[in-house]
């Protein structure tokens, strides 16, 4: 059995991380943090080091790939 993912959540709508976190959960998965901000998210992800992210491509007025690099 593969081990539960540390999921790390980055959307701007609080709903759709709620919603995210109950599926994932729900599904055995741990979510140690969410944001709805990307500057919010890189200060969280150095210290959490989550085993997956999970990125709103198009968050706000700025993209999820300035997360990505």
């Amino acid at each position: 059995m593969t081990p539960p993912a540390r999921v790390y959540l980055v959307d701007d709508h609080a709903m759709v991380r709620q919603g995210l976190r109950a599926l994932l959960s729900e599904a055995g998965h741990e979510v140690v943090g969410d944001s709805g901000d990307i500057t919010a998210a890189l200060a969280e992800l150095q210290q959490l080091s989550p085993d997956v992210v999970l990125i709103d491509l198009s968050i706000g007025p700025r993209s999820g790939m300035e997360l990505l690099a």
